[in-house]
């Protein structure tokens, strides 16, 4: 079943990029493997992924372990993260996507330069009004990027966003929209962000015809999953 759904996705994920007119390389499926036992993910690892994301840091622990030797893996944070847990975080991934403060940037910055590493980070921005999502102000954001991009041990590779949940996956196309915006308003005054994380199971084609450089999937690959 995992086999057939990533086939099936990566199809759709290529004609999302045609449809747009962008080269399907551009776009790369993160395979969300919370609660997804290690069977699984050796399953979709088989099925030719290579990029896996985890929302918590200690059920991640030893999954990441367990693959540490598997050629070309890598492993990217999505979930929210709280300061006492980015050590942690970075001794264990190699992307953390929701960085969406100075502290947390400052911290992981820290963290990364005590362990000789460089930190791959994507900044999360909140576009929506929801209390339940996280992310740094549109308004605060330049000053973030700029921070980033000065410090020695983070390597600032985009920004991520995650927006409010619609069964009609146009509806959130606005949202879609507004961060490539910024991406660009960004490059536009000298800031070198590239990466565009945004997009799940519900309305990833939508998020790539917006240019989602990483769409998050898990449903649509493990199927439907008791959180």
């Amino acid at each position: 079943m995992i086999f057939d759904n990533i086939s099936a996705l990566l199809k759709r994920i290529s004609h999302a990029c045609i449809r747009a007119g962008r080269n399907p390389d551009e776009a790369y499926l993160v395979a969300v493997t919370k609660t997804v036992g290690i069977d699984e993910v050796r399953e979709a690892f088989d099925a030719g992924l290579r990029v896996f994301g985890e929302n918590r840091v200690q059920e991640a622990a030893d999954k990441i372990r367990h693959f540490k030797e598997y050629p070309g893996i890598t492993w990217h944070f999505i979930g929210t993260l709280q300061k006492n847990k980015a050590r942690k975080a970075v001794e264990l991934f190699n992307v953390i996507e929701s960085v969406d403060s100075m502290e947390l940037l400052e911290k992981i910055d820290t963290c990364a330069g005590q362990m000789g590493k460089v930190q791959g980070i994507f900044i999360q921005v909140k576009l929506s009004g929801e209390e339940s999502k996280h992310g740094i102000m549109v308004e605060n954001l330049s000053h973030l990027v700029q921070r980033a991009e000065e410090l020695d041990n983070v390597k600032l590779e985009g920004l991520m966003t995650i927006p409010p949940y619609y069964d009609d996956a146009d509806k959130v196309r606005p949202y879609f929209r507004r961060l490539r915006e910024i991406r660009d308003e960004l490059q536009n005054t000298g800031h070198g962000v590239e990466g565009l994380s945004m997009g799940m199971s519900n309305d990833f084609e939508v998020a790539i015809e917006e240019g989602a450089t990483h769409v998050r999937i898990g449903t649509a690959i493990f199927g439907e999953r008791d959180y």
